[in-house]
């Protein structure tokens, strides 16, 4: 597949967004203080991401886990995509609901926390087993169409790459456009699953007029092979293929049998195509080091070090680059002698000097078999800082370093002319273990923020650290950055380098354990490259927004269908643990009785093997709207909406201005969807969605929007890794996951309420970046029961916690300490309520005893956080029953 042209503006997260109907619930103009957002412009993909946060990580080894007896994780429910005519702008104005904004009570606060996202996306389901009514006006073809599913006859699996927020769609566009609920879906392109899509080892049958694939929805003229698109309804030829005496038949075609297929060509005609059966062997891996570290750090350091390599597979190449005022490359040639070449740092190195260290006698990327003594041994030999100047004063040539990484990784390849660069099979990937900012040579800010010039320095280290990520991305490298340490290191400055590359940015709290299983975690992890998104979806449908790790692309030269208005997104990676939110609107009143949506994903896996990854989704249309708040699956719809929340929220007052959004929204579901309370001014909120004011509660006040998190940049990390993240990763950061321990090991899955706080117990709160674990005082006094629990924890928030990258931190502390605040400040505030009202939201309540419940009671502390239904009740809402 040939790449479009390339796109001025490559951004980790972005936003494709038509005109007013951004996500604005359609107001009435006279009662809103919130003007209209503005007709929007269409301008080059920009990044949404403000700089990021520091990742604290206290893990502990992930071993064997027990399977928690509570219920399993949440599990999104429909899937959706897809639409047409989306446009990269930057984000629309903020919503405009029917009552004014007014302004959000500030949460309670606690010290600084710290985030770290990435998981994996759990299976979705969708409707996809009714026939399609097909007419074109001949009655002739309408009998002689074979839909190749049948309700009575076939079964159709539900693609787990999808996930909609509602099973089904409004037929009229007045109801169906609401913004304060929104219709959308999340896609994740390179989720990998198994048992995975039908693989297809030939080219595929394609709509002659807009693009799309034959699918397990189209319509056969069996007599002929022809078949109707299910997207502009034009016919097709099949060459004959799909004749057939019936429709059993042509089951037998992975295509017209199921939702998603991969269409897998692996022709070795390609420049450098190299097959092999272990990718690691042929991609390298370019370790580039901040050598600028004081003792305890570089002690950390060294030891996480010596356990990567030993984590690594034999047939693993690496490269150890180091940095600090100038760059050492280390040579693998000398056994157990840890020796290096060095370049100055002030300026990117000359095409001289990268020849003389490329050409010359010295192994720069060496497999694990052949290098392990001698990696362990310039480990060892890394010395700490030793002149007396502060951290953030160290010069630091990170992006020289960077440089000389890609240039090694490219090799004496790297020198041909035309453009045409020998790649091994796979993404190269350079981590930057970074203890500081980059404050030397090119891409580096001064040292002071009081610099008379920083300003305009600071805005050309940012583009040249773009223009860096992004020569990475085109030599198919993923740079990510793991930072450590209490040295700020100025996030928005190497932000640019890991998102136009496609890699990530962490933070942690220290170079321990945490730090180390990150980095296993980023050398292991797989992604595809070169890859496109396209999403076509029904004529009736349209695409408002696109957000995620990628940008609109533009396919002239890759394909041409007269009539294709698809949507086309190139992404720097392609990996599973990344997801698009996209959002959906209504065209006009819709008359069919289904509308359908095509995904299709195009990328070179690590084997260089061309996937064209089809996935196609049918949803029903309805009238009522009691039916579609049925199918409306409340997890998917409360990730959208917190995904479009959050792309407003670029600091702190933002933040602020987003929760005040959030009671609007409440207040407008219950207006449009909702009820009115007889004799009253208060509304109900709709039944068939008791958990989604929750939802957005815990949005409301947690890290995301409210100040639980310490500092901005640590805010704008979890935001930006919220925004690209899985469905799962994305739920767990929005609502946390409350499992209490039970005698035996056992767990019992809870409310996330501040009554789980009982003192003999141990509860487990998953909240996607960070996973804590609480011990009640009474349980902490007893040795035995308390160490047995603490196990048992840890082992199940390593489980809970073992795909996710960046991995989590762990923290675990005992009832009354200072760190516990970090727990309490993620419960929703619950003791406040009255006995009728917890025990309906938290059955487990009645189990306790009078005693027990008196001195759950009185171990609370009296603070002026609502509780959710003091919430809800400010906003004239009636507290929806719980489900």
């Amino acid at each position: 597949m040939s790449n479009p042209p390339p796109q001025p503006s490559l951004g980790y997260s972005i936003s494709f967004s038509s005109p007013s109907q951004s996500d604005t619930p359609s107001p009435d103009p006279a009662k809103n203080a919130i003007p209209p957002p503005p007709p929007p412009s269409v301008s080059p993909g920009q990044s949404r991401f403000p700089p990021p946060p520091k990742f604290q990580l206290d893990q502990f080894p992930s071993p064997s886990v027990k399977t928690p007896n509570g219920p399993s994780p949440a599990s999104g429910g429909g899937l959706k995509t897809g639409s047409p005519i989306p446009h990269l702008s930057t984000p629309p104005g903020p919503p405009v609901f029917t009552s004014p904004v007014r302004p959000a009570a500030v949460p309670f606060r606690a010290s600084p926390v710290t985030p770290q996202p990435v998981a994996f996306s759990p299976a979705a389901s969708l409707p996809t087993s009714s026939p399609v009514n097909f007419s074109n006006g001949s009655l002739e073809l309408d009998h002689q169409l074979s839909n190749v599913t049948d309700d009575d006859a076939v079964s159709v699996g539900e693609p787990p790459y999808v996930l909609f927020s509602a099973h089904k769609v409004l037929k009229q566009k007045k109801q169906a456009n609401v913004p304060s609920l929104g219709f959308g879906a999340l896609v994740s392109p390179g989720r990998e699953i198994s048992p995975g899509p039908q693989i297809i080892q030939r080219d595929p049958h394609r709509c002659h007029s807009c693009g799309a694939y034959a699918n397990i929805y189209c319509n056969i003229l069996l007599g002929s092979g022809q078949w109707q698109c299910v997207i502009c309804r034009e016919l097709n030829g099949s060459e004959g293929e799909y004749i057939a005496p019936s429709k059993e038949d042509l089951a037998n075609f992975p295509e017209l049998s199921s939702p998603m297929v991969d269409y897998v060509q692996t022709a070795n005609n390609r420049p450098g195509f190299v097959p092999v059966s272990d990718s690691r062997m042929s991609a390298p891996l370019v370790l580039v080091i901040d050598e600028c570290l004081d003792e305890p750090h570089l002690w950390h350091l060294q030891s996480s070090l010596h356990a990567f390599v030993d984590s690594l597979p034999p047939t693993t190449r690496i490269g150890i680059v180091l940095y600090g005022r100038t760059v050492s490359v280390y040579d693998f040639s000398e056994e157990s002698v840890a020796s290096a070449d060095v370049l100055p740092g002030d300026k990117s190195p000359c095409q001289e000097s990268l020849k003389a260290l490329i050409y010359g006698t010295g192994i720069y990327l060496s497999p694990m078999h052949a290098s392990l003594p001698v990696a362990h041994a310039i480990f060892s030999s890394l010395r700490p800082y030793k002149l007396n100047i502060p951290e953030a004063s160290r010069d630091r040539c990170l992006g020289t370093a960077v440089e000389v990484a890609l240039a090694i990784i490219q090799g004496p390849s790297a020198d041909i002319s035309r453009g045409v660069i020998k790649r091994s099979g796979g993404n190269s990937r350079v981590i930057v273990c970074a203890g500081g900012p980059s404050t030397y040579g090119p891409g580096s800010v001064p040292h002071s923020f009081s610099h008379p010039n920083y300003a305009h320095l600071e805005k050309t280290a940012l583009k040249w650290m773009e223009h860096l990520g992004q020569e990475a991305h085109r030599h198919n490298t993923v740079v990510d950055i793991l930072c450590a340490g209490q040295c700020p290191v100025r996030v928005p400055v190497l932000q640019p380098l890991a998102k136009a590359s496609g890699g990530v940015f962490v933070l942690h709290d220290d170079f321990g354990e945490a730090f180390g299983v990150n980095l296993q975690r980023a050398s292991t992890r797989a992604a595809g490259f070169r890859g496109f998104l396209a999403i076509r979806c029904s004529d009736d449908i349209l695409i408002t927004q696109v957000v995620g790790p990628g940008e609109e692309a533009h396919v002239d030269t890759h394909e041409t269908f007269k009539n294709d208005t698809s949507l086309y997104i190139q992404m720097p990676s392609v990996e599973e643990t990344q997801s698009f939110s996209l959002s959906l609107e209504n065209k006009r009143d819709i008359r069919t009785e289904y509308v359908y949506f095509q995904f299709t994903t195009q990328f070179l896996n690590v084997y260089q093997a061309d996937i064209s990854r089809v996935i196609t989704v049918r949803l029903p249309t309805v009238d009522s709207v009691s039916a579609y708040l049925e199918s409306v699956q409340e997890e998917v719809a409360a990730v959208l909406i917190a995904k479009r929340t959050l792309l407003r929220a670029k600091n702190s007052s933002d933040a602020i201005d987003m929760q005040s959004t959030i009671d609007e929204r409440i207040k407008d579901i219950a207006l449009k969807y909702g009820s009115q309370v007889p004799k009253s001014k208060q509304y109900r909120f709709p039944k068939e969605m008791s958990l989604l004011p929750e939802h957005l509660f815990h949005l409301r006040r947690g890290p995301l929007l409210g100040n639980i998190v310490g500092h901005e940049d640590e805010r704008s990390v979890l935001r930006n890794l919220f925004l690209n993240a899985s469905f799962d990763l994305s739920l767990r950061m929005v609502a946390p996951r409350c499992l209490m321990h039970r005698e035996g090991g056992t767990f019992e899955e809870l409310p996330a309420y501040d009554l789980a706080m009982q003192s003999d117990a141990a509860v487990v709160l998953d909240h996607g970046t960070d996973v804590f674990i609480w011990l009640g005082a009474e349980l902490a006094a007893d040795e035995g029961k308390s160490a047995a629990a603490l196990a048992a924890c840890r082992t199940l928030a390593e489980e809970l916690s073992e795909l996710r990258f960046p991995a989590p931190r762990i923290l675990s502390f005992k009832e009354g300490s200072s760190q516990a605040r970090y727990f309490v400040s993620r419960l929703i505030p619950a003791h406040k309520d009255p006995p009728y009202e917890q025990e309906a939201r938290f059955p487990q309540l009645r189990t306790l005893t009078i005693e027990q419940r008196t001195k759950l009671k009185s171990s609370f502390i009296s603070f002026d956080e609502p509780s959710f239904c003091e919430w809800v009740r400010s906003l004239r809402v009636v507290p929806p029953e719980p489900s």
